[in-house]
């Protein structure tokens, strides 16, 4: 138990004390008890009212605590996004004519982390893992969407403040009132606070039915604003398609749908061979209800996304051993439903008792940790959390988000989900087209096989407007499906069955409507819809836990003040390095332009600073930057590379420069490595130097030459 829940207990069982105390007073009184037996009674009240007063104190002490270190998180968030804001990494779109909630634009360094984070996660995913590439439309037909369920079930529960006109998502306001309740209400027992504890810990769980309870018991009574019933609200942007505008569209809410749609193309290009996986990064739209937290919940934002379509009988991964052996913060929902916290497991060991559901799931979790790890995200403050049975959809098999921890919280920023066989089903339901894959067989199988004939006529009378949709699914229905509605049918004489594309999706399938037979067949090959193993990153939330990951503060050379510093990886850094003489000087401008056109030529983003303010001022701005190394040129042969975090130099000739910072922002090698390799910088100037051995070298000459004349003589 909690510090602060062992405070409100004891303020729970100090007032029942006091209840009790005065309740025997009264009964004291009413029987007529001496003067002295009713002081002793009044006495043991005071004492304790002291009591409760002393245990007031500690409580809030307790939460002004966890408030003090909210206060701090929220100035640290300020200084990282007045930091942002001051170099334009992002800004808030048409700030000019006050701005659109949920809208930013990124300026050039922010331009070049997104990139560099992009290019990064093309190479991790895209082309170590041999992955197809696609890059689909934005504008989607509503057809589409409609199939995949996107324009019923894309929704959050919202309601409507009657005072204010605001509106507002119904699990946030109820997740910040138990926050509040718990910070700040000194007098809620230690009951009523393990019951919003274990609400927060539950919220995903919630059905929307259960939400809007709960908001309606918990929020509602407790704010005197007045608030409409809740209700769905559809994120997705709706426009018509056209100048007849008779097509209704969407602006895509994610990116899956367009790979989804064009899988057997896909599948036919990898020489209908699975496993295989197709990537897309592209923007995707959502009306958010309320937008906040800057980055982290926005209206247009990038995603990458994966689609790995797998055999649903055979989900090993054959590279699954190259990450088995990772061991990671993971927070499975039997532990979130028992309130304990996240804890360091072996990724297999998570497989092997069942936490996580196959083996391309786990990889991919690998593979995303990796990914993570590698861009500087901290470790310590990253967890794979699996979605309770309520938060997953209905149709997944396994659900894991990648969470970071920063100043909001943990945020869910990226999913990784086994969506099983429904996002296939659903479109090959929807347009008629088998989105199916083949295994051939080395010898043909002998198998009972379901022969469906369908009683349209009968089709026709019970379903009207909706036949041809109920007919379309029912004539695409797997053998699984198929073995479950003969036996309904033989039982109950009806079956439920959904149909992805209509509104209402169930309907009721009579004995009359629809013939099951079995039939013994030779199979050549198999036909089998294939599950999904999506990961799903959002580019926008990553980058932002990595500006919060990477920022830090320093003090200056002089002692006199704090300096912002960005310690980003030279992966993802925007500039990788900046170039400055120490002095004003001719040779050394000429030496830097130099430097400059070898950075250019070997593709290396670099600044420039031809200011003439002191050295340390120079180092300041570019660390502020995250630029992790810095070029000074001093001499006319050699320049001295600076280092961001460590603030170690190395001397390196000019001539080699290009290369090591190549080498260094590549990763091809360490800081460690090249410092090893420059271990000893020289004391005098690599110009010195050269007219030092020069001198040497005639020096031995004229020995040589005297040393010869004088044995001649001899």
């Amino acid at each position: 138990m909690s510090t602060e829940d062992s405070l409100r207990r004891a303020q729970s069982d100090n007032q029942s004390s006091i209840n009790v105390r005065r309740n025997e007073i009264r009964q004291q009184k009413s029987s007529g008890a001496s003067k002295s037996e009713t002081d002793e009674s009044a006495k043991a009240v005071n004492d304790l009212k002291v009591d409760k007063s002393s245990i007031k104190s500690q409580l809030k002490a307790s939460i002004s605590g966890e408030g003090s270190s909210a206060a701090s998180k929220e100035d640290f968030r300020k200084a990282v996004e007045n930091t942002l804001e001051r170099h334009l990494f992002y800004i808030p779109s048409f700030e000019i004519y006050g701005g659109v909630a949920g809208l930013y634009d990124y300026g050039t360094p922010g331009c070049a982390v997104k990139s560099n984070v992009l290019a990064f996660w093309r190479q991790h995913f895209v082309r170590e893992e041999e992955m197809e590439e696609i890059d689909c439309s934005c504008v989607t037909p509503e057809v589409v969407l409609k199939a995949s369920g996107h324009v019923k079930k894309f929704t959050d529960l919202m309601v409507k403040d009657e005072k204010t006109g605001l509106f507002y998502r119904v699990d946030h306001l109820l997740k910040d009132h138990c926050k509040d309740k718990l910070k700040k209400d000194l007098s809620i027992s230690a009951e009523k606070a393990a019951e919003l504890k274990h609400l927060l810990a539950v919220l995903d769980d919630l059905s929307d039915e259960q939400l809007g309870t709960k908001f309606k018991e918990i929020v509602a009574p407790d704010t005197k604003n007045s608030f409409s019933d809740p209700e769905q609200f559809n994120l997705m942007f709706k426009t018509k398609i056209g100048p007849s505008r008779a097509t209704k569209g969407y602006m895509r809410p994610e990116t899956a749908q367009g790979i989804f749609v064009n899988f057997r193309k896909l599948y036919n290009c990898n020489g209908k061979k699975l496993p295989f996986a197709t990537a897309q990064i592209g923007q995707a739209f959502r009306n958010e209800i309320s937008p906040r937290q800057g980055l982290l919940r926005v209206r247009e934002f990038t995603l990458a996304e994966i689609e790995h379509f797998v055999d649903p009988e055979n989900k090993s991964h054959p590279k699954f051993s190259k990450v088995s052996k990772l061991e990671f913060l993971m927070f499975p929902r039997d532990e979130q439903l028992s309130g304990q916290s996240a804890k360091r497991i072996c990724l297999g060991d998570a497989v092997s008792k069942g936490i996580v559901n196959n083996e391309t799931l786990a990889y991919f979790i690998g593979r995303v940790y990796v990914f993570l790890t590698r861009l500087g995200i901290d470790e310590k403050r990253l967890r794979f959390r699996q979605h309770l049975e309520n938060e997953m959809a209905h149709y997944a098999e396994d659900c894991w988000d990648a969470e970071i921890e920063c100043s909001y919280g943990w945020v869910e920023c990226v999913g990784i989900a086994d969506r099983s066989a429904y996002d296939l089903r659903a479109h090959t339901d929807g347009s008629g087209v088998a989105l199916v894959a083949q295994e051939k067989f080395a010898e043909p199988k002998e198998k009972e096989k379901h022969v469906i004939t369908l009683n349209k006529e009968e089709l026709g009378l019970a379903f009207k407007d909706i036949q041809k949709e109920v007919v379309k699914a029912l004539e695409v229905m797997e053998e699984k499906e198929a073995m479950k509605m003969k036996a309904a049918l033989e039982s109950k004489g009806e079956a439920e069955f959904e149909v992805c594309t209509l509104e209402e999706p169930v309907v009721l399938i009579k004995k009359n409507m629809v013939s099951i037979s079995k039939e013994i067949i030779k199979q050549h090959t198999r036909v089998f819809t294939p599950s999904v193993i999506e990961p799903s990153f959002g580019i926008g939330r990553i980058i932002y836990c990595l500006y919060e990951h990477s920022f830090y503060t320093r003090p200056s050379e002089a002692g006199d003040q704090q300096l912002n510093v960005f310690r980003f990886t030279p992966l993802v850094a925007p500039i990788k390095c900046t170039v400055f003489s120490l002095v004003q000087n001719h040779k050394y401008e000429q030496l830097v332009e130099q430097i400059s056109t070898s950075l250019k030529a070997a593709r290396i983003s670099y600044k420039k600073d031809i200011t003439g303010t002191s050295i340390g001022k120079k180092y300041a701005r570019t660390d502020e930057l995250g630029v992790p190394f810095a070029i000074t040129v001093d001499s006319t042969t050699s320049v001295t590379i600076r280092e961001r975090d460590s603030k170690e130099q190395i001397r390196v000739n000019v001539d080699d420069v290009a290369a090591v910072v190549k080498d260094l922002s590549e990763g091809c090698r360490t800081w460690t490595d090249i410092s090893q390799r420059y271990k000893y910088p020289p004391l005098i100037s690599a110009e010195w130097k050269q007219r030092i051995i020069k001198t040497i070298h005639l020096f031995l000459y004229i020995f040589f030459f005297a040393t010869i004349v004088k044995l001649t003589v001899l």
